[in-house]
């Protein structure tokens, strides 16, 4: 990341914002994550595909963020995050122009920070870091993100608070407000979550619960629509395309983590509630476990590699089982470029439902890529580099 002096840029970033302060500053930051990929049964004529692909351990982004000293241990701080695709140029997040954060608030050491705007949510933030998504992203994550495990979600109009550290404890709180006049709960998010760290070992836990709103029309053609007031949830496949006309989306998380020397141990497990109302295109709710281990071994100093397992099984208004076995290896170049090659094999059985009012047999849709086969089956391979600046 390249640090700037506030100083320097106050006329251009700030305009007539007012003086800089001495102890003052902005960062620009990004990185671009591309691959070559292959994916077999890519659709649902299960036909192969060979293409560019990005995002595969990180999704592509530039930034801003800064932070004014303001005396006595209190700063104002904020962060502007824009996601892009570098083989087309396109935006991302639903072509927002920082469509993965956008925030401002005040941080004090001994009281925490208080931010307001587009924000990741606390399971997110104290959950994900403790799981195989962390180190390896997409192809590691949970077919669908049922569980938002690759942070497909973001939370706009959020309030969030972060406590400082208390001996290797922090949590965090977040609420979002749904803007529906006349109706305060309709459309809102919360969530809380907590994490603990001692040496080795560390834990986290934390829930979210997400609202569509009251009405058919407040959904648009579902939760990615814009009208959705907070969350844009987490369907990314066909595993939870049907069930897009939710009314509510509830997770809870949990995650461990244990470290001794190159070795790096993780294990996970969620529930994931999308649940219906008289507007939705489902009568029953459906249910997600979700449990996930992983094995990490940093066989030399600049390379990685990793061994990941997720097993999602689906309940309730239909029933289904997904089985994936993932595996990475990653190597530094620097301390900013790396080259990656990753991979992923998924098994489906039972069944699953359509976007409309049908159920099909399973197909296999590995980690969040959105690649529908009608087969059992599916393969996913990508060599990549990442470049940080």
């Amino acid at each position: 990341m390249k640090r700037i002096a506030l100083s320097t840029l106050s006329l251009a970033l700030l305009g007539a914002a007012g003086a800089a302060h001495a102890q003052s500053s902005v960062t620009l930051y990004g990185l671009i994550d591309d691959s070559i990929q292959y994916v077999h049964n890519a659709n649902r004529a299960n036909d192969n595909l060979w293409q560019l692909a990005a995002g595969n351990l990180q999704g592509s982004r530039w930034g801003m963020k800064g932070t004014e000293d303001l005396g006595g241990g209190l700063k104002a701080i904020f962060q502007l995050e824009s996601g892009f695709d570098p083989n087309s140029g396109k935006m991302g997040q639903g072509s927002r122009l920082f469509g993965r954060q956008a925030y401002v608030g005040l941080t004090h050491d001994a009281y925490g920070t208080l931010t307001m705007g587009r924000q990741y949510d606390p399971v997110v933030d104290m959950v994900q870091p403790l799981t195989a998504d962390n180190y390896f992203g997409s192809t590691f994550t949970t077919p669908g993100d049922v569980d938002n495990n690759d942070n497909s979600s973001r939370t706009n109009n959020a309030v969030k608070y972060v406590s400082p550290v208390f001996s290797g404890f922090q949590f965090e709180g977040m609420y979002a407000l749904g803007g529906v006049a006349g109706s305060t709960g309709s459309g809102q998010t919360w969530s809380g979550a907590a994490t603990w760290s001692g040496g080795p070992f560390s834990v986290a836990a934390g829930y979210i619960r997400m609202d569509a709103g009251n009405t058919a029309a407040s959904r648009g053609t579902g939760w990615n629509s814009a009208t959705v007031p907070t969350s844009g949830a987490t369907f990314d496949s066909q595993i939870n395309n049907g069930y897009a006309t939710a009314k509510s989306v509830s997770i809870a998380s949990t995650a461990a983590q244990y470290v001794t020397g190159p070795f790096t141990f993780n294990i996970r497990y969620s529930f994931a509630q999308y649940k219906p109302d008289a507007f939705s295109a489902f009568g029953e709710q459906e249910k997600f476990h979700v449990a996930g281990a992983f094995a990490g071994y940093q066989l030399t100093p600049a390379m990685l590699l990793g061994l990941g397992y997720t097993w999602t099984h689906g309940a309730g208004d239909t029933s289904a089982n997904y089985h994936q076995v993932s595996l990475g290896g990653d190597y530094s170049l620097s301390k900013r470029t790396d080259l990656y090659l990753i991979g992923a094999y998924q098994h489906a059985s039972g069944t699953q439902r359509t976007s409309s009012t049908t159920t099909q047999e399973a197909g296999a849709s590995v980690g969040s890529y959105g690649f529908d086969a009608s087969s059992k089956s599916q393969e996913i391979v990508s060599l990549g580099i990442r470049h940080k600046f």
